[in-house]
């Protein structure tokens, strides 16, 4: 039997520039595998470009320089056998703003499940287990069994963003970035998403970036501070929150900055 890998992502030395902005400087880390890690920082300290590191997703903006090495499961993602689609497939995204296809609920979930079968023919009967399956794991199956082919762009923006969790777990990915996923919704559906991620811990590795320093803490389970460009502490959530290591950590979230 093999041994369960300690660590979803690695980085070591990881730069980036934008141009001849440098956005990441020698950022090196390890994320837990199956649980939830919290981005905290000032605006632009660079959260969300490591985010977007780790799907390659920043190589879609041009001008973009990379150096260092990212590994995602043991594996260089720069290596030239990499497939942007299979990382993709095992990193998904959500973003600031649920973005649901403009298409039905079922479709939604499935949609990757299409693209990925290489046009090979799939039961009816398998794709709705998938979608059953897939809305019970974020809690909406009860409330969209009637509603599957309603479009999803007409649900509350609470569940658009469930159903955006939703889609990425027919691929069975192993990690889940989320880059301020409440940051559109109001108390109670930030409450709704918490929970959710939360009863996701365990299956899943989540890193997500949040401004919201109370929701690291109700969240996560390590805590990353960023601060232009560098990574400057890495922590148990509560230690870094009670005894921060670093004294810019303490003047940020003492709220001296940022």
């Amino acid at each position: 039997m093999s041994t369960p890998r300690a660590y979803s992502v690695e980085t070591r030395d990881l730069n980036l520039w934008y141009g001849d902005f440098q956005a990441l400087k020698n950022v090196s880390v390890q994320i837990a595998q199956g649980r939830i890690t919290s981005l905290i920082g000032p605006s632009g300290c660079g959260k969300t470009t490591l985010l977007r590191c780790f799907n390659r997703v920043n190589e879609r903006y041009g001008n973009v320089k990379t150096t260092g090495e990212i590994k995602i499961l043991a594996k260089n993602i720069y290596d030239p056998d990499v497939s942007l689609i299979e990382l993709r497939k095992s990193v998904g995204m959500v973003f600031q703003r649920p973005n649901p296809l403009p298409i039905s609920v079922y479709e939604n979930i499935v949609f990757g499940q299409r693209i990925h079968q290489e046009r090979r023919a799939i039961k009816k009967s398998d794709l709705d287990q998938i979608v059953e399956q897939s809305l019970r794991e974020v809690f909406l199956w009860d409330d969209l069994k009637d509603k599957l082919h309603e479009r999803a762009v007409s649900l509350q923006l609470e569940q658009q963003q469930k159903l955006c969790i939703a889609r990425l777990l027919p691929l069975k990915p192993e990690v889940i970035l989320m880059d301020e996923p409440c940051s559109a919704l109001d108390a109670k559906a930030t409450r709704a998403i918490e929970e959710l991620m939360i009863s996701l811990t365990g299956r899943y590795t989540m890193l997500i970036v949040t401004h919201n320093m109370a929701q690291a803490r109700r969240i996560s389970e390590e805590c990353i501070f960023m601060l232009l460009g560098e990574l400057m502490e890495h922590s148990p959530t509560r230690e870094l929150f009670i005894t921060p290591r670093h004294p810019k950590t303490a003047e940020y979230i003492e709220g001296r900055y940022g």
